[in-house]
């Protein structure tokens, strides 16, 4: 039995002359118990956050003054952003796994999330000076952007492999490649 690597996928082929066994990292990832913790460890964030922000959050932000006021409202609606495009792309991934939606509604709802990363603690000016709560809620949700980023990637990375392998087998896909290709490259 050989193994070939092939971008967030694997095939086997066996000596004996059966097919290949592509197997999918998207498809994998989330039947695995590693997705029910991601999926478990973003939902705490967001309710940890709705907490903090409803009660010792509020409490917080009104012993805060002058700029630090402003910025308190800012990173706290960017965390929530976060926190809502996070949620929303693990409720998708949970509804694709457990067949309440189909795959082509997963990419039209997944088209719809912004996976954004802007204003990290380390480039705004005065992070420091806001309270730890939201401090240390702002770096957690940025270690699961950063998570969530990345399984995304490796699983639009499997579903692209997928469409070449179709285009491959399809002939009016090999031209389209090959005037990819073609057109492609600089001159």
């Amino acid at each position: 039995m050989s193994k070939r690597v092939m971008n967030s996928k694997f095939s086997v082929e066996e000596h004996s002359g059966q097919s290949a066994l592509t197997v999918s990292f998207g498809e994998k990832f989330q039947a695995s118990a590693q997705f029910d913790q991601v999926f478990k460890e973003g939902m705490a964030l967001v309710e940890r956050t709705a907490a903090y922000l409803d009660g010792e959050g509020r409490r917080e932000s009104k012993a805060l003054a002058g700029a630090s006021t402003v910025l308190y409202a800012t990173e706290s609606m960017r965390l929530t952003t976060r926190l809502l495009d996070l949620a929303s792309w693990l409720l998708i991934r949970r509804g694709l796994k457990d067949g309440e939606i189909t795959q082509e509604e997963a990419k039209r709802k997944r088209a719809r999330v912004k996976l954004q990363a802007l204003g990290r603690p380390s480039h705004i000016k005065g992070f420091d000076e806001l309270p730890v709560g939201l401090r240390d809620l702002v770096t957690q949700s940025f270690a699961l952007h950063d998570r969530i980023v990345q399984l995304d990637r490796a699983m639009n990375t499997a579903t692209a492999a997928e469409q070449q392998e179709a285009a491959a087998t399809n002939p009016v896909g090999v031209q389209f490649k090959k005037l990819e290709l073609a057109f492609s490259r600089p001159n």
